[in-house]
């Protein structure tokens, strides 16, 4: 077995750790751990010799003693996460302002403590970030759950039925807020950090979405239902390491942006827009986590239920439809008859090409139309489902810090999948396996065949894209394509 050898220095002194290339990503960080004498509740740092920080990974670059890496325990637990003096002195003032207050009055008012609710909500925010790979951290968690910590041992476990009320609740005590200029122009772009954001917040940005597309008064949608069908689509996404809520919300919110960046408003009605968005938001509804071919090859109900053709595409319309069905849930409740039919007919159509067993006939297609694209044109403008597509699967067109994280949680998808294939006997899907697949491996030619074809014919039709999602993608190719070289050419210099 080939084995790895890295040099780093931890608390002043110089350490040696050795892994095969077989090796998890848990098993490094706990070499790293014990060097560091450090516990699961310790979150650690690794410097090159740069000062930058690297990914602790089975694919860490073997170096010698003169070019070791840094590793850096930065705090004991979440909790003692250093806050930034601006948040320190903002706390000071407030607790300055109380003592004057409470001097004159003899009573704390309303509006003191709920600023100090506020700031004790923010601190909390930073102190239980949900994913630290963007402050390049790493902390010991469940491997069952990718991008979630365990919840904090001090408070109580609470059901499901209880967090999603949580949520709700936060969502409609944050609806009525006036988000920031500066938050509204991000959201329209590749940029937005999804990491950063709790699911109520998530909510809410969603809520800004139909309203700054001025979808609630072309389609008569009452801003209570909305509420209501953003939270039942919430409540209909499953807790599973990559087709979650985050996801539906990072792909609507890129499906948002490119409205926004190719100026589709004054391209297509309110009509086109509203299908798009909410065939965005509706594309994966009640995941299960396994792909169509394990759902047929393993003749689940759902196979069964749609005869083997895309049964999860078919399931997440059907589940959409019966959200919209509820009364306090239609956003399409005020419209008549025809129009229902045709935003039904149309999130139909977006939400079934999402099949990537489709990939090739809509791209096929489009590269036909696309020299003479006509927006005023029926069939034509159908093919602006090729929008969604690219939204679903835009990860990569994202900032690295943004798209690896997701990149992490898809695999982990993946090999769970494998795993129960091979534990049921059935065909084992390859760019699945544990055993075959590794994380440059799965990308390049995922970029290379499937992202740069479609992406660039899109950017055909609307050149801006060039800068904000077809560059971004080719960087990540370069990324991914470097990091897979660099191993190769590692185990040949390590072969016996």
């Amino acid at each position: 077995m080939t084995t790895k050898i890295i040099h780093f220095m931890v608390n002043g002194r110089l350490e040696r750790a050795e892994f095969g290339a077989d090796c998890s990503a848990a098993d490094v960080k706990d070499l790293f751990r014990a060097a560091a004498e450090a516990g699961p509740q310790h979150i650690l740092k690794i410097y090159n010799t740069s000062g930058s920080v690297v990914n602790v990974c089975p694919q860490l670059e073997a170096n010698s003693e003169d070019s070791c890496y840094q590793l850096e325990v930065v705090a004991t637990d979440l909790q003692s996460v250093v806050m930034s003096a601006e948040l320190d002195n903002m706390e000071n003032r407030l607790l300055h302002m109380e003592s004057k207050v409470m001097e004159e009055m003899r009573k704390t008012p309303d509006f003191i403590c709920e600023l100090k609710q506020q700031v004790e909500c923010f601190k909390r925010k930073l102190e239980t970030v949900e994913h630290l790979s963007w402050m390049g951290l790493f902390k010991d968690h469940n491997e069952q759950q990718l991008c979630k910590f365990s919840p904090d041992p001090r408070t109580p476990e609470l059901s499901v039925q209880e967090q999603r009320q949580q949520v709700r609740r936060k969502f409609l005590s944050m609806s009525s807020l006036q988000v920031t200029e500066e938050v509204r122009e991000h959201l329209k772009t590749p940029m937005f950090d999804n990491w950063q954001w709790e699911e109520a917040e998530m909510l809410v940005l969603l809520q800004v979405m139909y309203t700054d597309l001025d979808l609630l008064t072309a389609f008569h949608i009452e801003l209570e239902v909305l509420q209501n069908f953003l939270f039942e689509v919430y409540c209909h996404y499953n807790s599973i390491p990559f087709h979650n809520f985050q996801h539906c919300f990072c792909v609507t919110q890129m499906m948002y942006g490119l409205i926004w960046l190719t100026d589709l408003r004054s391209k297509l009605g309110r009509t086109d827009l509203l299908i798009m968005l909410t065939s965005a938001l509706c594309h994966d509804l009640d995941h299960p986590g396994y792909n169509n071919v394990y759902q047929i090859n393993a003749q689940t109900d759902l196979a069964l239920r749609y005869n083997d053709i895309s049964p999860l595409e078919n399931h997440h319309c059907a589940v959409a439809f019966g959200i919209l069905s509820k009364p306090e849930c239609s956003i399409l409740r005020n419209l008549s008859s025809e129009q229902y039919r045709h935003i039904r007919g149309g999130m139909i159509k977006c939400i079934l090409a999402t099949d990537m067993a489709r990939h090739n006939e809509i791209l096929n297609k489009f590269k036909v139309m696309q020299p003479g694209f006509n927006f005023s044109d029926q069939d034509h403008k159908e093919l602006m489902k090729i929008m969604v597509k690219v939204s679903d699967i835009s990860n990569e067109a994202r900032p690295m810090a943004v798209a690896e994280p997701w990149l992490d949680c898809l695999l982990q998808e993946f090999f769970n999948q494998s795993d129960t294939e091979k534990l049921k006997g059935l065909p084992v899907t390859p760019f699945m396996d544990r055993d075959k697949v590794s994380k440059p491996s799965s990308q390049t030619n995922f970029i290379r065949f499937v992202l740069l074809p479609l992406f660039t014919e899109l950017t055909k039709l609307f050149p801006c894209l060039e800068k904000h999602i077809l560059e971004p993608v080719r960087r990540a190719l370069e990324y991914y394509s470097d990091m897979e070289r660099a191993s190769k050419e590692e185990q040949e210099t390590t072969k016996p």
